[in-house]
């Protein structure tokens, strides 16, 4: 659908909503906001972002994502370094990705490096993953810190990552030496899942 302006009466009735502090409430109000033009919904989102249900939080992440202004990337920075819920976290950084990878990166990294937590790594790591263009150093940097996580599953996303880099075409020999090399321990991980994305990696 077209996006359509409000009048005053639904915007407010939205905003109300909102910051309600009833998810039931605001959920849905977020979620209308989809087809509201960017300087209507903006505000609405930054709103739900300063709600204490981490719901609400992490819905307007989304949506700032897709309404997307410099007062929304201020926002989403804040959330993802100080926002005291995981999920919030991982899906600022959706979120971040979606403005600009090149801008965004730096502070991935960095969320990646301080961020223990598998959820807002693996969503770091499937962020970066559906993209073609990030460069090769860049990944290869990101999947060497991923596979000496303690979780399963963020070393399972590391170890794509690396197969990636093993098999991408044109990419330079270095790099898919150094990916194959860091794969290689991986094939006596502990966790089967690790192991199996590591052999897979290192045949293609």
């Amino acid at each position: 659908m077209p996006e359509q302006p409000l009048d005053p009466k639904r915007l407010e009735e939205l905003r109300q909503a909102i910051g309600s502090g009833d998810p039931s409430r605001a959920m849905p109000a977020l979620a209308n906001l989809r087809e509201v033009p960017p300087e209507q919904a903006i505000p609405l989102l930054l709103l739900g972002l300063e709600q204490e249900v981490f719901m609400v939080r992490s819905l307007s992440c989304a949506g700032l994502g897709y309404k997307q202004s410099p007062a929304g990337w201020d926002a989403l920075e804040r959330a993802l370094v100080h926002d005291d819920d995981p999920n919030v976290r991982a899906e600022a950084a959706n979120a971040l990705v979606s403005y600009s990878l090149e801008r965004a990166w730096p502070l991935l990294m960095e969320a990646f490096a301080v961020n223990d937590h598998w959820l807002v790594r693996c969503s770091i790591l499937s962020a970066v993953a559906e993209l073609t263009e990030v460069p090769g150093p860049w990944l290869l940097e990101l999947a060497r810190l991923a596979i000496t996580d303690a979780d399963g599953t963020v070393r399972v996303g590391g170890a794509e990552i690396l197969g990636r880099l093993v098999s991408e075409t044109g990419a330079p020999a270095e790099l898919a030496a150094a990916a194959r090399a860091a794969l290689l321990p991986l094939q006596s991980d502990s966790d089967h899942r690790v192991v199996a994305a590591a052999l897979n990696g290192l045949q293609r």
